[in-house]
């Protein structure tokens, strides 16, 4: 990659050049995120995955560009226009805006009032009227009348003026000082029409609404967006037209000169002109999808972090599961899952109104708390939750059993699935909702890798933001998450080793195929007789995968097949086995880091491997804790301002957090009452309530701890 990229990367990412330049490197050999930010310390300075993938990303943007910029010369040369000075200055930008400014006068256009113009044999009028050589216009147009082409000399003038008007508005430096201007202005919004049928009501708090395009918060912005795709509101910027007018003219005559008398007059009409229909239009866009690419960026962030808290939510462990996905009607579908999350049975019972069969529904689910040895219930929190709930409280579970209540969010989007499908082909799509839900308890991460991340319910407009930038974000996050828990190479499903690093669909399909064929891993070492399964993706996946009881004890740990040679010298030097060295933090407390350094390995490596020897396979996830919904509120109608209430929170955004108090409706703690304290996803909080509103079934919020 060129210099000029990767020095812009470094001052945008606040990187050394090294830095950058080593990661650059790594890129293009085959190296995955994962892989550079924890066995590659010493070559990135200690770069997290999240700085990697920032740069990775602009890595990417870069080698677009590049090819963007080999089309447009190719482009501008065919034309016979490409000077020695416009191939460097377009060879040496970093910024898409400029290069796109560069390339405008020679795009190829439609047809435009410019090139008629041009047929007409105008153009040599509008150089001269462009360069102050036609000092009298009047007299010089009369040159260019044409019977039937061009009748008169007004004719001629306006031809000539319309070719002004597109130069104008193809310089780039008048395009950059206009984006300046329209940067500082104020985005309006004005109903249409069509705002008064009901669908519009949503945005009726932005129907005559305005606000500074430099200041204007992402969700304010993306909720103004959807609502004018969808028709329901005009949006302009109130850029001012006469100072917008006098800066082009100025910019104008600055690179040509201050014309006067006749031309001055043409000159100024042509900049109107250029600036009303040509660049107020065009520039708007331009600043409008700037602020939007901003925003775009806010809210990704935001589902990024949501989710990176969701996928590291506390796992129960590996315990035999009730999961109850609650119902009225239809009845509350149970499935039984073993230790592994294998389903070993499924029923449905009926505690609820209509059926009311509470006595039968006991007894059933009595007996396969018993048959099933059953050590933890997973309750959905979607209709009937908190009655299903109360009616388990009823239930003499066995010592140590709880219960816990789980987010459905994305259960039905799995259960009608293809990987739903492919993991339960026998079975209906109630069954395979409940089976998602006791699996999340039993290990979020495992189970949510199998769901797009868009139907979790922790987004911000999230169909509205860039879809490619969007799916990079959270394809990064969720490799972040797996690779930083480690995942168990002989129990995990297909689905969580494609986003082990270097792995993928396809070789883990074959690892998946080459388990079941041979039975379990005993070593690291054996990933090599898997078919397709190179040297590289060895390399770059070895470390994050696990194998408990396994030949070698390293091999259930982060620690990496290359540096285990390592640990042998160190076990060596204790006089002790590798076996008896890890997990012993005492002996590893003895061991001189410094004494381990080399050329091959440093001390970032080195530190990161006595730290794993102390507490090898050490989950990074928290534990799970109980919680439990007021039982003083069962119905919006029963809340009241200043009642406090236990909640968890379902979703945060930059405008505040959603909390559910065990209500149907989420309530709101907007960010100004949040007591300038940061939430996280699924936290248990209290809070009091502000205001209910019935009629929109709105709950406001402030946070008390």
């Amino acid at each position: 990659m060129k210099n000029i990229y990767l020095e812009f990367i470094a001052e945008r990412l606040n990187l050394k050049l090294w830095q950058v330049e080593n990661c650059a490197d790594m890129f293009e050999e085959g190296n995955t995120i994962p892989f550079i930010s924890r066995y590659r310390k010493e070559k990135t300075g200690g770069m997290d995955d999240a700085s990697v993938a920032e740069l990775k990303h602009w890595m990417d943007v870069f080698e677009e560009m590049e090819k963007r910029k080999e089309t447009i010369l190719k482009t501008i040369s065919d034309a016979g226009a490409l000077s020695p000075e416009l191939r460097s200055r377009i060879e040496s930008t970093v910024s898409p805006t400029e290069l796109e400014d560069l390339y405008l006068p020679y795009r190829p256009k439609r047809r435009t009032r410019a090139t008629v113009a041009k047929e007409l044999g105008l153009e040599p009028l509008a150089d001269a009227m462009w360069t102050g050589r036609a000092r009298n216009p009047r007299a010089e147009a009369g040159k260019y009348l044409k019977k039937g082409k061009v009748e008169d000399v007004e004719a001629a003038l306006s031809g000539a003026r319309d070719i002004i008007a597109e130069r104008l508005s193809e310089t780039a430096p008048i395009r950059e000082n206009l984006r300046g201007i329209f940067r500082s202005r104020r985005l309006e919004s004005k109903a249409t029409k069509a705002a008064d049928s009901p669908e519009a009501a949503k945005y009726r708090s932005y129907f005559n609404w305005n606000c500074p395009l430099d200041r204007i918060p992402a969700h304010n912005l993306l909720a103004v967006l959807r609502a004018r795709d969808e028709g329901f509101l005009n949006i302009s910027i109130d850029a001012d037209a006469e100072r917008c007018g006098k800066k082009i003219y100025y910019d104008y005559c600055q690179e040509h000169g201050y014309p006067g008398g006749e031309l001055a007059e043409q000159i100024r009409e042509a900049v109107d002109d250029s600036f009303k229909r040509l660049l107020e239009p065009s520039i708007s866009g331009e600043v409008i999808k700037e602020a939007k690419a901003r925003a775009d960026a806010e809210s990704i962030a935001v589902f990024g972090e949501n989710l990176r808290q969701l996928l590291l939510g506390a796992p129960v462990g590996q315990k035999r599961t009730m999961a109850v996905d609650p119902g009225f009607r239809n009845g509350c579908k149970i499935a039984c899952l073993d230790a592994e999350g294998k389903l070993l049975y499924h029923t449905i019972i009926f505690p609820h109104p209509p059926q009311n069969e509470k006595v039968k529904a006991l007894v059933a689910v009595q007996d396969m708390l018993e048959k099933y040895g059953i050590e933890a219930v997973a309750i959905g929190n979607g209709t009937a939750s908190r009655e299903t709930v109360e009616f388990f409280r009823k239930v003499s579970l066995p010592d140590g059993c709880k219960l816990w209540t789980v987010s459905e969010d994305g259960a039905s989007i799995y259960s009608a699935s293809e990987v739903g499908r492919a993991e339960f082909p026998d079975e209906d799509v109630t069954v395979r909702g409940a089976v998602s839900i006791g699996r999340r308890l039993m290990d979020p991460l495992a189970e949510l890798v199998k769901i797009d991340p868009k139907n979790l319910g922790i987004g911000q407009y999230q169909h509205d933001v860039d879809q490619a930038r969007l799916k990079e974000k959270l394809d990064n996050t969720v490799e972040a998450c797996v690779n930083a828990v480690g995942v168990n190479l002989n129990t995990a499903s297909e689905y969580l080793l494609r986003y082990v690093a270097g792995i993928g669909p396809q070789l883990a399909g074959n690892i998946v195929a080459y388990r079941n064929a041979n039975g379990a891993f005993h070593s690291r070492e054996e990933l090599r007789k898997v078919p397709r399964l190179g040297a590289k993706a060895y390399e770059q996946c070895a470390g994050f995968l696990r194998v408990k009881g396994g030949d070698n004890p390293l091999d259930d740990s982060a620690v990496h097949p290359e540096s285990y040679f390592v640990v042998d010298r160190m076990a060596k030097d204790l006089g002790v086995s590798v076996s008896e060295l890890v997990g012993n933090a005492e002996l590893c407390s003895k061991i001189n880091a410094a004494m381990y350094v080399d050329g091959s390995i440093g001390l970032p490596t080195i530190n990161d491997i006595i730290k794993e020897l102390s507490k090898p396979g050490l989950d990074p996830r928290e534990q799970a804790s109980e919680f439990s919904f007021s039982d003083a509120v069962h119905d919006i109608e029963d809340l009241r301002p200043g009642m406090e209430l236990p909640g968890i929170v379902t979703n945060i955004t930059n405008f505040g957090a959603f909390v559910d108090i065990g209500l149907h409706d989420n309530g709101l703690i907007h960010v100004s009452r949040m007591g300038g304290k940061t939430l996280k996803l699924h936290q248990k909080v209290s809070v009091s309530v502000e205001s209910v509103d019935l009629e929109r079934g709105r709950i406001s919020l402030r946070l008390i701890k």
